[in-house]
């Protein structure tokens, strides 16, 4: 199949540092051309692929000092996109809303993945006035803001690579991790809070954006400061993260927002390290309570759980991750969506799916006898540059 992936280009696919979006377009494209489809990827020019690149733009934007606004850039890379919607038999969007306008000659052969939060007004006029272009969530959670009747083609959890985070059995630090974004939603001050209150020490690996500087310099550069046993470690990138992950006690995810996904839960599964998460958004879909972390509503349910987490079986925590969060498995899932698009060209061989599960050779050849995804009902390399 020939398959055109088209990324978001504020960070490189996969990103040097910080970027669940790009990250996950990485792992699918490349599992994908692992499974002998041709496969574009419309992406930044830093980006790393064994598909075709097409670069459009010199580096991840965010990145590039000289980038003041980002959306000329990719308005060329849809540009681009439409010039050459004809080679493809699908194309998967992963950048929001902008291609919508842009696409209506060939929506049935598309894919969109919402990658973000949908709870805001603003979207469910936007979202209904184009019900032709197929949908996917990345949990059924976060698509409970939006209105009845849009084009859900199906819905993907995220995967990642199986060998990428080693299982780590037995810590070598009893530290509790907070790895991620400095921002209100992501509650850095809660993580803060738990671990002073349970008397463990905490590292916190993440990022600080320009919009988050205030709440930075106001709320959690204090309370780090205050706190001796909180050590700021900054942003890191993927190399870092086994270490990082697979040595701590826990993960600590306290977050006070519909977080669509969040794929740090998994890798600190991938590590068989528990995750200890505030019921929202889709964390009751991803943590199987008591298995592979636990989940709760107040600090103080936070802080009594935090010191029982160590009797949680780290090789169980791993296990579910092998079972529900591969990359093998997210590419299947995409598979079988983009097998059902009503714009694919005939002829293409289809996998016969039975309650969400498919059999697949590589999936086979790795030890894994069926690939499920969760889906819900439907409603119905080589380098070309943008400019």
């Amino acid at each position: 199949m020939k398959i055109a992936q088209i990324a978001p280009l504020a960070e490189s696919c996969p990103p040097k540092l910080y970027g669940g979006t790009e990250r996950v377009v990485s792992y699918l494209t490349e599992e994908l051309v692992a499974q002998g489809h041709e496969v574009t990827l419309f992406a930044s020019g830093d980006s790393k692929t064994s598909a075709e690149l097409v670069p459009c733009s010199q580096m991840a934007l965010r990145l590039n000092p000289a980038v003041k606004d980002a959306l000329p850039y990719h308005m060329l890379m849809l540009d681009q996109v439409r010039r050459r919607a004809g080679e493809f038999d699908v194309i998967h969007f992963h950048i929001d809303v902008l291609q919508f306008p842009l696409i209506h000659a060939f929506a049935d052969k598309t894919a969109t993945t919402l990658h973000g939060r949908l709870d805001q007004a603003d979207l469910h006029a936007f979202y209904s006035a184009f019900p032709e272009v197929p949908l996917v969530s990345i949990s059924y959670h976060q698509r409970h803001p939006l209105p009845q009747g849009l084009n859900w083609a199906g819905s993907v959890y995220h995967g990642i690579l199986k060998d990428l985070l080693p299982f780590s059995p037995r810590p070598r630090d009893g530290y509790l991790a907070f790895l991620g974004r400095i921002s209100p939603e992501k509650r850095p001050d809660r993580a803060i809070e738990i671990a002073a209150r349970a008397g463990l020490p905490l590292k916190i690996a993440a990022k600080v954006d320009k919009a988050d500087k205030v709440y930075w310099d106001e709320v959690i550069e204090p309370l780090i400061k205050a706190n001796p046993a909180v050590e700021f470690i900054g942003e890191i990138g993927e190399h870092q993260k086994a270490e990082f992950l697979g040595n701590a006690r826990a993960l600590l995810f306290p977050i006070d927002w519909p977080e669509p996904f969040g794929l740090v839960m998994i890798e600190a599964m991938a590590c068989g390290t528990p995750v200890l998460a505030f019921k929202a958004g889709s964390v009751p879909e991803i943590i199987d309570n008591g298995v592979n972390g636990v989940v709760v509503e107040t600090i103080d349910q936070a802080v009594e759980a935090v010191l029982r987490l160590e009797s949680l079986d780290r090789a169980k925590v791993r296990a579910a991750f092998e079972k529900r969060f591969t990359v093998e498995r997210m590419a299947l899932g995409y598979l079988d969506i983009y097998r059902s698009l009503p714009g694919v060209r005939g002829g293409l061989a289809r996998n016969r799916w039975v309650n969400g599960s498919v059999s697949h050779p590589r999936a086979i050849a790795q030890g894994e006898r069926s690939a499920t995804i969760d889906l819900l009902p439907r409603n119905s390399a080589k380098r070309r540059p943008c400019v």
